[in-house]
């Protein structure tokens, strides 16, 4: 069976301050979410590419569980592999260190750039300045971990980028009981399996992902006169509020409001004392208007 190189550009990072390990990715094939990211945290973050060797993921990860460095890891996956001069990785560990490995067979242009806490790398590229900017993107932007990863995929898209186009685009970021619920490590898992403009999209999949589930300090505003006839008005727009619109804060009130953030699938931006979060009113305001 002949086997599909994945066509790729990826990088890996890590967030000293969060703990958070993740990968982006983008790339001319289908579906490049469910093959290049790995990651588990406390551990390390892989992006296997190329003729990519799915192995190098899990047993990658091993590997950094077991102590090993990144460059160490590199070199006893190519030791096992038979194949290694068609692979392409990246590895970044929890303590900042990265490595990143092009083999001899790896089309054009194909390379990778490191630095602390981050690996850059992809094959098939219009040039160099894909790696280098996103590099560059990486190192010089403030903010959450995944939204630093995205951009700096943008940086290397606008760069050049694969020399074949756009399909498929991914994001997974790791942290310890950072899934819904708190059951596993998976913080992000977003994925456009097949898009014109994968990275938009991406970028777009993250914004309603932090509207939904983040967990970044929200900004509230106070339940005033003012603000609860607005509130009432569009529950009732919505037909989840059916009492008068008056500026009391009581139970039917209350209420409502309930039946909404669970209807939205909003219970983690819930508010239980007298504010609303100021995105969800936003967003209140955009679905009625």
């Amino acid at each position: 069976m002949t086997q599909k190189r994945v066509n790729t550009f990826s990088i890996v990072g890590y967030d000293p301050e969060t703990g958070e390990l993740g990968i982006a990715v983008q790339s001319k094939f289908l579906a490049v979410g469910s093959v290049v990211p790995w990651a588990k945290a406390n551990v390390g973050a892989i992006a296997t590419q190329a003729l990519a060797n799915l192995d190098y993921g899990k047993k990658g990860l091993d590997l950094l569980k077991e102590g090993l460095s990144p460059e160490e890891v590199i070199e006893k996956l190519r030791s096992e592999d038979d194949n290694e001069v068609t692979r392409q990785v990246g590895i970044v560990d929890t303590k900042g260190n990265s490595a990143s490995f092009t083999g001899d067979e790896c089309y054009d242009w194909a390379g990778g750039k490191t630095g602390p806490n981050f690996a850059c790398q992809g094959n098939i590229l219009v040039g160099k300045d894909t790696v280098e900017d996103m590099a560059d993107k990486f190192q010089n932007t403030q903010g959450e971990l995944a939204e630093r990863l995205v951009l700096a995929l943008e940086a290397g898209q606008k760069a050049g980028g694969d020399k074949r186009g756009r399909q498929s685009a991914a994001l997974l970021v790791v942290k310890e009981n950072g899934s819904y619920g708190g059951y596993n490590d998976r913080y992000i898992d977003l994925r456009v399996d097949d898009h014109e403009t994968p990275i938009q999209k991406l970028q777009r999949l993250l914004e309603i992902f932090y509207l939904y589930f983040g967990d970044k300090e929200v900004e509230k505003v106070k339940l005033d006169d003012s603000i609860i006839k607005e509130i009432k008005g569009y529950l009732k727009d919505l037909d989840l509020f059916p009492g008068d619109i008056n500026s009391k804060n009581n139970d039917e009130f209350q209420n409502a409001l309930e039946v909404f953030y669970h209807q939205e699938n909003f219970e983690e931006r819930e508010q239980v004392d007298d504010h609303i979060d100021k995105d969800i009113l936003e967003y209140m305001r955009k679905k009625v208007n």
